[in-house]
């Protein structure tokens, strides 16, 4: 007996360049996994359409006429909660800040927007468009409710007495994917200026995006965030980002080193690299933390971090966007505690100043 085929994901292009609409029903088209179920020129008519509809997952233009994309994408995870992939035109500051603002507010990644048939890339482009709608097709989203971000608001703690065998950490190491950008946001963003520690940071995005990435983290809290640098001394206070396909790895000089050797487990950069070297490195002085993502990326590296003597966090799933390498890290035995986002930064800082010790 023949199995029936999986239905098509449904997709609803948002995209107010005619010809760039075109371009992207062609694509989406030729996929056998996806079908567009409708194509519209502004957010307005998105909104108007989507209860009709009903798609299975959006590509969101940013700039769109009226409406902005971050605007439409605010307005349907708080009415029709839909998984939200962003196109985005350009890696300028105006519309990065915009593209990751909307990741803030519940889209789940932000792509490359093609440019014709036959520029450069094209066929790569066009491939990562599709693939990402598809996968993102099958994450659960949940309602954004609109509230005020406060990120020096204190967290409520269980009780905790910290083991006094722990070293106070020398490193930090924080991975994330699908979800990371807000959850790190978040994190970051209640963490002091003098925060003691270097980190060193792997969220999974387009290599394009990167620095812009970088830029918006930076403005949005008192720690100074930048791409690494190859050879960089890691200083406290300062976050460290993986730059786009590279590796961020701590040399055993205790210097940065960034590293174009191939992906592992189809990531570069990858958290399971960064998190091997933290724990090779600085042993029961490294502190690990593997936020919301597809995938075991990390998971392999947080537990060897965990074998070194180190402190490995894991996001709980109760708060993760998708509970995929933290579930992995906690199958392999290589996490310390798992932790809700709104707990993570406090027992950061409880371990960064030695309480306990």
């Amino acid at each position: 007996m023949s199995l029936s085929p999986q239905p098509r994901v449904r997709v609803m292009v948002v995209e107010d360049s005619l010809v760039v609409r075109q371009l992207l029903v062609h694509i989406i088209g030729r996929d056998p996994r996806l079908i567009v179920a409708a194509a519209v020129g502004s957010a307005e008519e998105a909104l108007r359409e989507i209860g009709r509809v009903q798609p299975d997952v959006i590509s969101m233009d940013i700039r769109l006429p009226g409406m902005d994309g971050l605007e439409a994408t605010r307005r349907i995870m708080s009415d029709h909660p839909t998984p939200i992939v962003v196109i985005a035109d350009s890696i300028e500051d105006s519309s990065l800040k915009i593209s990751m603002n909307a990741l803030r507010a519940g889209a789940l990644t932000v792509v490359e927007k093609p440019v014709g048939l036959s520029s450069a890339g094209y066929d790569g482009i066009a491939d990562t468009i599709c693939t990402q709608l598809y996968i993102m097709s099958q994450v659960p989203v949940v309602r954004q409710r609109s509230t005020v971000w406060r990120p020096n608001a204190p967290a409520s703690l269980p009780t905790w007495e910290p083991d006094p065998r722990l070293s106070r950490p020398s490193i930090l190491g924080i991975a994330a994917s699908t979800g990371g950008p807000p959850a790190l946001a978040k994190i970051l963003g209640a963490l002091p200026a003098d925060f003691p520690v270097p980190i060193l940071l792997v969220q999974h995005m387009g290599a394009p995006f990167m620095e812009g990435f970088a830029s918006w983290l930076n403005g949005l809290m008192p720690l100074d965030v930048r791409l690494a640098q190859d050879q960089e001394i890691p200083a406290a206070g300062r976050v460290y980002v993986a730059p786009g396909d590279r590796h961020l790895l701590l040399s055993s000089a205790g210097t940065l080193r960034i590293s174009a050797e191939p992906p592992v487990g189809n990531q570069r950069p990858s958290a399971t690299l960064m998190f091997q070297s933290i724990a090779q490195m600085a042993g029961r002085r490294g502190l690990g933390v593997l936020l919301t993502g597809m995938g075991e990326d990390g998971a392999q590296g947080l537990f060897e971090m965990h074998r070194a003597g180190g402190y490995t966090i894991a996001e709980d799933e109760s708060s993760a966007v998708v509970y995929g390498m933290p579930a992995a890290a906690v199958r392999l035995g290589g996490v310390s505690i798992s932790l809700p986002l709104d707990l993570i930064s406090s027992r950061i800082q409880r371990l960064a100043r030695g309480d306990g010790e």
